[in-house]
């Protein structure tokens, strides 16, 4: 059996494999969305979980879900910069006050990136 680090290692690189093949992308937003819960089963603090099944959510769309994901990473205490961009965005695509979102990434400019997490997708003309 994997561990946690490797299972997150392993989401990472077909969270990556979703934009190679768009064809599958809803099968592969599944299979991601079901192994972050199985992690997130295992460890319900695990805020890399939380902040990649944030993501993942944010990627199809459904923002008030990643939100729910992205506090819960937050009021853990979770320091990673990936955490504040996938706020942002988020609350962005919510279409919330520029102050709310620019609040976290100003916060996100002295974190570092935790390498078992990845950004939502960002495209300013999306929606």
């Amino acid at each position: 059996m994997s561990t946690i680090p490797q299972r997150l290692e392993n989401v990472k690189k077909l969270q990556a494999k979703r934009w190679e093949n768009e064809d599958h992308w809803d099968t592969l937003n599944d299979l991601l969305i079901k192994e972050l819960d199985e992690i997130l089963l295992i460890e319900p603090e695990n805020t890399s979980a939380l902040v990649n099944i944030g993501a993942v959510y944010s990627d199809m769309g459904e923002n008030e879900k990643a939100l729910e994901y992205l506090k819960m990473a937050l009021n853990l205490g979770s320091k990673d910069k990936n955490l504040f961009v996938n706020l942002a965005i988020v609350l962005v695509y919510m279409e919330k006050h520029q102050e709310e979102y620019l609040e976290y990434l100003e916060e996100a400019e002295d974190k570092t990136e935790d390498p078992l997490t990845f950004k939502a997708y960002f495209d300013p003309q999306s929606r």
